[in-house]
């Protein structure tokens, strides 16, 4: 195993009703920024029950926060924050919410320049505004992680950052707020879920068997209960579960200590970035194809992978046996509803050369835990990927 240190600050508050307890969370005398998206938290009734909730205190809300939350938007809000004042932020939302909350709660303190310069050039995040999130829709772990991924549109670019001041200061999970949500939302936060459990675990082994065991039980739970959440959208534990797995799955602990891949992101977000399509569904074109040809490099844990996830037959070889843990990977995205190929999303080939401009436009081209993942393995994981 690896030396790390591990912190996770962000108090979690999960179950049916929770909302209920904000009041115990937020500073009695705090300015309150609300923040949503499209406005499903206010056809479920989310939003008037936060405002019941937390009607003693001065209260504002900022609606509009878009899927690949904009660089070009996050700036109106704040805009609005200096001009208002307020100084604490509650994100109600999935994964782009409270991402677009991480960037504005940093952007607002920073007077030095651009705030793009913090994502573009990674520059320190020395304080940000305290926030919370109330999260309505499991995928990306965002509402126990300090990270972030936000898009300029006006330059065709989606890129991450990280802070130690971005960590939220609390989330709730209640899977309730899950039951209304299109089928299609659920199905790509499992897909998101488990390619953060694959990027973290399918690697190469350093003998971290407690990240291992732990990273194993997730995925077991995603392929066990993602299908049923498809069917029988009600039911409380399916959705506890999946709710919970996909903010174990990035939150610093299944990475502690063990080689990280991040490859298969990478490449999706350029993929995103230029194209549109759902982050979940650039992981569900380009993680298979990418198993497939970095597979030498990945071969023992692939093979960890293949018995102890899909139970596949011992007597196997080890060809046979990554080829076909391979092949149940992409048939178990397929069976959640989220397709595979380029080609599903009218995509074809014209579209290689593009992503790996962007990539090396942006610095990506020695990615992988090992750094071997370089522009043109990329372009052979598009190959397969058509």
């Amino acid at each position: 195993m690896q030396n790390f240190q591990f912190a996770n600050p962000t108090k979690i508050i999960f179950g049916k009703g929770e909302i209920k307890g904000l009041p115990k969370e937020i500073p009695s005398d705090s300015k309150v920024l609300v923040l949503y998206g499209g406005g499903s938290v206010k056809k479920t009734g989310l939003l008037e029950a936060i405002k019941e909730v937390l009607k003693d205190y001065q209260l504002g809300e900022f609606g509009g926060i878009e899927p690949n939350p904009t660089y070009e938007t996050l700036m109106k809000a704040v805009e609005l924050i200096r001009k208002e004042n307020y100084d604490f932020l509650l994100a109600v939302g999935g994964g782009s919410v409270i991402d677009g909350t991480k960037f504005i709660a940093a952007a607002v303190p920073f007077t030095q320049g651009d705030p793009w310069e913090l994502v573009e050039k990674h520059l320190p995040i020395g304080t940000a505004l305290p926030f919370a999130t109330v999260l309505t829709l499991p995928a990306t772990g965002s509402e126990m992680n300090n990270g972030a991924v936000i898009t300029r549109k006006a330059l065709q670019a989606k890129l991450p950052f990280f802070s130690p001041v971005t960590f939220p200061r609390f989330s709730i999970l209640d899977p309730v707020y899950t039951y209304t949500l299109p089928n299609k939302q659920i199905a790509n936060g499992v897909v998101d879920a488990f390619v953060h459990v694959m990027e973290q675990y399918l690697t190469y082994p350093v003998a971290g068997k407690v990240q291992d065991r732990f990273a194993e039980g997730l995925l077991l739970t995603l392929v066990e209960e993602g299908p049923i959440a498809l069917q029988d959208p009600e039911n409380y534990d399916v959705r506890a579960n999946i709710m919970w797995t996909a903010t174990l799955a990035l939150n610093g602990l299944i990475g502690s200590g063990v080689p990280q891949d991040w490859s298969t992101h990478m490449v999706g977000h350029e993929i995103t970035a230029l194209y549109g399509l759902d982050h979940a569904q650039t992981l569900a074109i380009v993680l298979p194809s990418m198993l497939e040809v970095m597979k030498e490099e990945k071969e023992a844990k692939l093979l960890q992978y293949s018995e102890r996830i899909w139970n596949i037959d011992v007597n196997l070889s080890p060809t046979e046996k990554i080829e076909l843990a391979i092949e149940k990977t992409r048939n178990f995205f397929e069976t959640m509803g989220v397709r595979t190929r380029l080609s599903n999303y009218g995509l074809g080939e014209e579209t290689i050369e593009k992503i790996i401009a962007g990539l090396k436009a942006h610095g990506m081209v020695k990615l992988g835990e090992k750094g071997t993942v370089t522009t043109e393995v990329v372009r052979q994981v598009l190959g397969l990927s058509l």
